[in-house]
């Protein structure tokens, strides 16, 4: 296969990609989400194939699309209507303010290259794809060959259904072949598998000498610690033994982020085998098309080869418990023979510093008990697996809980904290969200997928651009404090959304701050603070003298800036980054300069008619010597024009809103 004609194809196509702002990407991974929900019976058709029921499919296919929902709302929420994105404030660079400095986020020109592993074939592709295709980076997918035929399916599906550019997509099947010689310096590779694999691919010559990205999520010892305060009669107690029964059956075990390590108090360790052995004599295990099977097959004869292989040397350090030989449960389904079936394997090590456990990770429905005495004893366990995916802590104590997560956070990439008042909400020791980080230190590979927009990030330049106030706003679309501004006859909030531009200002009256005004204040608010209302107090204080309320500042301020007549402007949407620099007394006067900031264009929402957006106003409120005594910025709704980008929201998009 020519890879370097696919990754060139892949750069060259890829500006059609960038020419679109995030907002439109947004919009067409959304509908992308609706388009791959309606075919999702065809996938889990196929699921079946991979050994998983559909209760792990569903993780798998309808978690893989969610994620497209989650990264559309988030792109089209938080980030701007561009193709670049404003990253952090404006940094003053110059006394005389004329000289500033920002961060922009800019699209990689390169192809993001993805090598998955076998376990979740669809998810493992969209969530990699989604954070890509937000940052407008084209993806080149090389799945693992033992369930490829899965991503392979919706790969063409989003081929065929038109909606992302010509060459957002390409879709590898076999062997990777010399793909890692032809990487160029904009390009990046993001690899799910075994540590091994992810330490040799990340010194290929050619990704070290042109300092190409390289994300790794690799298989982890990932523990759950049961908290020394747990007793047996506690909901705790029965929420770490399904939680750790359902991490060791749910995709037959093979999961990155399942639980290998079971870290208990000594005293429980008999308590917990029993009721995990009777939690795990529910578990049925069969054809996973059957509706009484709640865990299917391994992906292949050989995946179970090697889970036997490497339970065999793990016995090396630890005794079964739970399961074995001659312990096979009835099959529903399917043949014991040809089939890559796997009984669900506890083993006990009371010696728990062994290194086998620590080590060794058996990649099926197998795990550990690790007795401990000490709240010191159980991180340092947690601390064995050398860096892990995913950890949990079991506990309704806060303080055992604050130890254990802080105790643990250096070597992990999340942490859960299960008790009572979570347990209906939470999803699970295992269990990945688009919104937070999916990645670990150390053996788990360094790596960081996911993580909200920081995924997209990863696929994005941060370069910093040095200019006058004035070209900064130019360039960033954004207001900068310090830039030219236009002022004209029409009142700013008189203009709609579309009328308004960014740097239109209005400098407002001035107001004279008097007695009345702070006693009529405090009146109205019952803030009767003494730097406000005592005389002697507020001589006695900081400011030497009665100050005005801050909030009367900006209540003022609005007095001044506002245009009471109805529309455009509907409403007050916000305010943010408000500071109160220097105080304002009786006898001071104000006045304010009102400046559009920038413009966030929304679309309609399940219910509205009335088009709207939002602009966001710098203000400026400055006494009579010119000196800033606050600033803050006001979001207002706004009207604004129908257009083409109203469409009514697709019902799944709608629910996850």
């Amino acid at each position: 296969m020519d890879f370097a004609a696919a990754l060139a194809y892949g750069r060259d196509q890829g500006a059609a990609l960038r020419r679109l702002t995030f907002h439109d990407r947004a919009r067409r991974l959304r509908a992308l989400g609706t388009y791959l929900m309606e075919r999702k019976e065809a996938y889990y058709a196929l699921n079946l194939l991979t050994g998983a029921t559909r209760r792990d499919g569903w993780v798998d296919i309808e978690g893989g699309i969610g994620t497209l929902f989650s990264y559309a709302s988030m792109a089209r929420r938080e980030l701007p209507d561009e193709r670049f994105w404003p990253d952090g404030k404006v940094e003053v660079l110059g006394r005389g303010g004329t000289f500033v400095g920002r961060h922009l986020l800019v699209p990689r020109e390169g192809v993001a290259v993805q090598i998955n592993a076998f376990n979740f074939p669809v998810w493992g592709m969209l969530e990699k794809l989604a954070p890509a295709f937000i940052a407008g980076m084209p993806t080149l997918v090389k799945p693992a060959p033992q369930t490829a035929y899965l991503t392979e399916r919706v790969a063409r599906d989003i081929v065929a259904s038109g909606l992302l550019p010509e060459g957002s997509l390409q879709l590898v099947v076999g062997e990777p072949g010399d793909l890692l010689d032809h990487l160029e310096e904009q390009d990046l590779v993001a690899f799910t598998g075994s540590a091994a694999t992810a330490a040799r691919l990340r010194v290929h010559p050619n990704v070290v000498a042109r300092s190409v990205p390289f994300n790794a999520e690799a298989d982890s010892l990932n523990a759950s610690v049961l908290g020394l305060t747990v007793r047996p009669e506690d909901p705790e107690f029965a929420l770490y033994v399904r939680e750790l029964a359902r991490e060791m059956t749910g995709k037959a075990g093979q999961k990155c982020t399942a639980i290998r390590r079971a870290i208990v108090p000594r005293g429980l360790v008999e308590a917990v085998t029993d009721a995990l052995r009777a939690e795990l004599d529910k578990v049925t295990l069969g054809d996973p098309a059957r509706d009484d099977v709640r865990m299917g097959a391994l992906v292949s004869a050989a995946q179970r080869d090697r889970v036997r292989e490497s339970l065999e040397r793990l016995r090396q350090d630890a005794e079964v418990v739970i399961g074995g030989e001659g312990q096979e449960r009835e099959l529903r389904g399917g043949d014991r023979e040809q089939g890559a079936f796997f009984d669900p394997v506890v083993l006990r090590c009371d010696d728990p510093l062994r290194s086998g456990p620590h080590e060794l990770e058996v990649f099926g429905p197998v795990a550990t008990l690790l007795p401990y005495d000490t709240l010191d004893d159980a991180v340092r366990l947690g601390k064995r697996g050398r860096g892990s995916l995913a950890g949990s802590a079991v506990t309704y104590d806060r303080a055992e809980a604050t130890d254990l997560v802080l105790g643990l956070a250096s070597t992990h990439g999340r942490l859960l904290v299960l008790n009572r008042d979570d347990a209906k909400e939470s999803t699970g020791h295992g269990s990945p969200l688009p919104q937070l980080l999916h990645g670990g230190p150390g053996r788990a590979g360094g790596g960081a997928e996911l993580g909200g927009l920081s995924g997209v990030r990863h696929h994005m330049n941060r370069v910093a651009v040095q200019a006058d106030p004035t070209t900064l706003s130019a360039i960033t679309r954004e207001h900068v404090p310090g830039a030219q501004v236009q002022e004209d006859t029409v009142h700013p909030f008189r203009k709609t959304f579309d009328e308004i531009k960014v740097g239109d200002s209005l400098l407002t009256h001035r107001r004279t701050v008097t007695e009345a005004d702070i006693v009529n204040f405090a009146g109205l608010t019952g803030d009767h603070f003494y730097a406000h209302v005592d005389e002697i107090g507020a001589r006695e204080g900081i400011f030497g003298r009665r100050v005005a309320h801050g909030y009367f500042l900006i209540s003022a301020a609005a007095g001044q800036f506002v245009s009471p007549a109805p529309g455009p402007v509907l409403a007050n949407y916000g305010l943010e980054n408000l500071r109160f620099t220097e105080p304002v007394g009786i006898g001071d006067t104000i006045r304010t300069r009102l400046t559009c900031k920038r413009r966030i264009r929304k679309d309609l929402r399940p219910g509205e008619v009335r088009p709207t957006s939002v602009v966001e106003w710098h203000a400026e409120i400055t006494n009579q010597h010119g000196g800033l005594v606050a600033t803050y910025d006001v979001l207002t709704l706004v009207e604004r024009a129908r257009d083409g980008f109203d469409p009514p929201l697709p019902e799944a998009e709608a629910a996850e809103a």
